[in-house]
């Protein structure tokens, strides 16, 4: 499959899906959005944030839903030189991320990197995510559940599965819902986005709409390897207990503090996200807890 944008250009747009209630995080999430949990004294947005300042990005759209005060007061219109822009989306209660995800078709014209709101990574594993039509991934471990692909020898997506369905044998990979997605392939998301929630589909994963694309061509995806540095997904306090094991605050600038000093990739080869060799700080056996 072919694509007109060039793979050189590095991607400086992010969109953040960050409307949803976080039920699974109650009761820290009564009184404030998932995105801004804290784990070890830093918020997932602070963290994101950070990540964001340090490899060139300007600009972040950030969908919101549950309390989106309290993320219009965190960030304002401007962290270092990331111009924010939001999008409320008044029905977050009763839709999924597909709807948030379809929410930003106007929103954005340009290449972008999609992250959900309760995830922390290292910040040595966004380098390789900045060009377009990546897929970050990790080998699948016992521990791990939701989404995962099989990936071909080419080092693209193979197939996507949206549950725990049978991969043939194959070897699996976790998503770890982050996706550089072109310009091209945006496009051809929305009409598949526009398709689904005119059918009154609101409350689907976007990932279905990735899968049948996937399957049938029209989208595609190379992988990056997330394996040898931290990375967690938070959906519950016990989540979030073992991620602060994984995150220590010490490597990371909170958003207030990047404001004041700036006012205005297994058994085949993967590109490697690690941009850096580092000595590892204890990567964390979930299995062992």
């Amino acid at each position: 499959m072919k694509h007109d944008y060039d793979r050189k250009e590095r991607v400086t747009t992010a969109l953040l899906l960050a409307a949803g209630t976080g039920s699974r995080l109650y009761p820290l999430t009564e009184n404030a959005p998932k995105c801004l949990t804290i784990v070890n004294d830093v918020s997932i947005l602070g963290r994101l944030l950070s990540n964001l300042n340090q490899n060139g990005f300007k600009r972040l759209v950030v969908v919101t839903g549950h309390l989106q005060n309290h993320i219009r007061d965190f960030l304002g219109n401007q962290v270092g030189n990331i111009k924010i822009d939001y999008i409320f989306s008044p029905l977050y209660k009763t839709t999924n991320n597909i709807y948030s995800l379809w929410m930003a078709r106007k929103v954005i014209n340009e290449p972008f990197l999609l992250f959900e709101s309760d995830l922390v990574f290292d910040e040595s594993l966004l380098p390789a995510m900045l060009y377009p039509d990546r897929i970050a991934v990790a080998k699948m471990q016992p521990w791990m559940n939701g989404t995962c692909v099989t990936i071909n020898k080419s080092h693209h997506v193979k197939e996507f599965f949206v549950s725990k369905a049978g991969s043939n044998g194959e070897l699996r990979y976790k998503t770890v819902n982050i996706y550089s997605i072109s310009l091209t392939s945006w496009r051809r998301i929305v009409k598949k986005l526009d398709k689904r929630i005119s059918d009154g589909k609101v409350n689907d994963y976007y990932e279905i709409i990735f899968a049948e694309m996937i399957a049938d061509g029209s989208l595609s995806f190379k992988h990056v390897s997330f394996d040898g540095e931290p990375w967690y997904e938070i959906d519950t306090l016990e989540d979030l207990a073992k991620a602060e094991k994984l995150f220590s605050s010490d490597s990371y600038v909170s958003p207030e503090t990047v404001a004041l000093a700036q006012p205005d990739f297994s058994n085949m080869e993967l590109i490697n996200a690690v941009a850096s060799p580092k000595e590892k700080t204890g990567i964390l056996n979930v299995a062992e807890l």
